[in-house]
């Protein structure tokens, strides 16, 4: 069995659209990174100061194709709103990843997530073949893991004591994960959320 190459490739859905990372990105993603709170359950914090050796760190790991990056992108007023990323690839196991995932806070809540993580499920388990993906979030971070839940993943265990953070403290990581055979049940999901989305944005503009 041949390992698929897995790159980061541009998608498209609902308005959003995941663009492979590029040096142009620089100046409207650190305009997006700039709240403190996007960064606060994350293992790095690129706000103020830190963005550009972030950014030049995001660039090489593109460029040695250790991570597939994307940055996200609001098609309505062309404005980057956040980056996610297949990372901890296993070519010849067909797993990734999901994660390394931030969004600007005012579109938290929003299409952008599911937007997302519908094309990055459905680009790795139809066009890459995958086995499994993998999402992971720190276990303070309640409203992370009820998105997650609602992408239909399942919830796998607790890494206890798996990782020291910025502020020195010692995170719990919870895990979960979508199968190839649970693909078309999460799928169906998404599309219906996403469709709610569509909806009422028809409703508020009528």
């Amino acid at each position: 069995m041949n390992s698929p190459e897995i790159i980061a490739a541009p998608l498209a859905t609902h308005g959003i659209a995941l663009e492979p990372l590029v040096e142009t990105h620089r100046a409207g993603m650190a305009m997006a990174a700039r709240d403190p709170a996007i960064w606060r359950y994350l293992p790095w914090d690129a706000s103020g100061g830190e963005f550009d050796r972030w950014f030049n760190a995001t660039l090489a790991l593109e460029a040695a194709h250790r991570d597939a990056i994307w940055t996200v992108r609001r098609q309505s007023d062309d404005r980057i709103v956040g980056s996610t990323r297949y990372l901890n690839i296993a070519a010849h196991d067909l797993r990734v990843e999901i994660g390394g995932t931030w969004y600007a806070p005012e579109v938290w809540g929003g299409v952008v997530n599911p937007a997302c993580k519908y094309l990055l499920m459905q680009h790795g388990f139809e066009t890459l073949g995958l086995n499994r993906i993998e999402l992971k979030t720190d276990a303070r971070n309640e409203r992370s893991q009820k998105a997650i839940t609602r992408l239909g993943a399942q919830w796998e265990g607790i890494f206890r004591r798996h990782m020291v953070m910025p502020d020195g403290h010692i995170r719990d990581t919870v895990y979960f994960s979508v199968i190839r055979e649970e693909w078309p049940q999460a799928k169906a999901g998404l599309l219906a959320r996403l469709a709610s989305f569509e909806t009422a944005c028809e409703t508020s503009a009528s």
